[in-house]
């Protein structure tokens, strides 16, 4: 639910040097015109990467893999279902910080988004690493196997299997979780954010056009409900310490590395749209035409940068969804329209082109867009593009 924060101007990051979270905004001194350029600009990059590449590792995954080991569909009634449980995910966790103390609570994220942390980057940076193993790297194989029950009965609950690659990967991302976990670095939080962010775009699926409409236009309810109805959202994305947003220093040009005063973006406002991005993609392909994915981009950078314009007008977080659902939603809309093809766009089945027999989305997860939800999904369908796993769904 936090993963769809509103993007709020100089934010205070969690774990910083100088002031923390409460810390009143006079303490800081007011960013640059060109700190500002560089902050949110590199927020935009960033959020581009894991919708362009997540997309594609997707595909290219779906179309290697067979049935059994698709990534999991939401359908129509799970995407109804998204803003309701969200906002009861987001209203526990606003109580929570209000009730008990928020350093224990903290904690307890910290060292939960650790070990999701770790298994996500890993899974991230496989296919890239494995580009910079030499031919002869003695590489064994192993399995990792979890059963419930015994004989007719017995059920896998983890059938999991890796290489020494896999493990070579795990270390350097405990690497970077250890930097995480001591520090709280910006650096660090950005790959365990981007490599959420990745995961969540390439592991879950939209089945059709409908069901991306009532997905975004239930999440745009949910965004500007919470950030402009209350000030729920605002608290809780300053007080919760865990990678569910990307941060990038408004201060980096005068204090370099260090610097404390940030802008960010949620990773919902990035793991949504690249869903509705990943849909199009197929559609476009069918045609041998990118045409309706790179509208569906240029539609996100223009959403984005509006979110940036009118929080600087009004000097008021801002819930990115609000400007990026009409944008991602009207410009393809309006491609199809210019096209004459509103009728085959609606009536499109991803699955039935690029994931055939994909298997329903069969447990909800708990929180939209969160690092929790994409983790646990990851988990689920961790070897994509060479990993091979099968398990029964588990309780999210």
């Amino acid at each position: 639910a936090v993963g769809a924060a509103a993007m709020e101007e100089a934010a205070a990051h969690n774990g910083s040097a100088g002031a923390g979270p409460g810390a009143p905004a006079a303490a800081r001194p007011p960013a640059t015109p060109e700190g500002m350029a560089l902050a949110y600009g590199s927020l935009v990059l960033m959020a581009l990467l894991p919708i362009f590449f997540g997309a594609l590792r997707s595909v290219s995954c779906a179309k290697s893999k067979n049935s059994s080991e698709m990534p999991e569909t939401i359908t129509s009634r799970d995407a109804a279902r998204f803003p309701i449980v969200a906002s009861c995910t987001l209203l526990g966790l606003y109580l929570f910080f209000k009730i008990f103390s928020q350093e224990y609570i903290n904690l307890l994220l910290s060292m939960y988004f650790f070990v999701l942390g770790i298994l996500a980057l890993s899974h991230t940076i496989s296919p890239m690493m494995n580009r910079f193993f030499p031919a002869n790297f003695p590489n064994k194989q192993y399995q990792l196997l979890f059963t419930q029950g015994s004989g007719e009965s017995k059920e896998e609950i983890v059938n999991y299997e890796f290489d020494t690659k896999d493990l070579v990967c795990l270390a350097l991302s405990s690497v970077v979780g250890v930097w995480y976990l001591l520090r709280k670095h910006w650096i660090a939080n950005n790959l365990f954010g981007l490599a959420f962010s990745l995961n969540g775009v390439e592991l879950l699926h939209l089945n059709n056009v409908s069901t991306g409409c009532i997905l975004l236009g239930g999440l745009f309810i949910y965004d500007v409900f919470w950030v402009f109805g209350t000030n729920v959202m605002v608290t809780v994305a300053k007080s919760f310490e865990a990678p569910i947003k990307l941060v990038f220093p408004q201060d980096l040009l005068e204090k370099g590395l260090e610097a404390d005063n940030f802008a960010m973006l949620g990773l919902g406002d990035i793991v949504i749209p690249g869903h509705w991005a990943l849909l199009l993609l197929p559609s476009s392909l069918k045609k041998n035409t990118h045409t309706y994915f790179y509208t569906s981009f240029v539609a996100y950078i223009f959403g984005l940068g509006l979110t940036i314009f009118i929080m600087h007008i009004f000097k008021h977080a801002q819930p990115a969804l609000l400007y990026l659902v009409p944008a991602c939603i009207g410009f393809p809309l309006l491609v199809a329209l210019a096209k004459g093809e509103v009728t085959e766009m609606f009536s499109y089945e991803s699955s039935a082109e690029i994931l055939p027999h994909t298997p329903r989305l069969t447990h909800f997860p708990t929180v939209s867009g969160s690092p929790a939800s994409l983790a646990d999904s990851m988990q689920q369908k961790l070897s994509c593009p060479r990993r091979r796993r099968q398990q029964s769904p588990s309780a999210m």
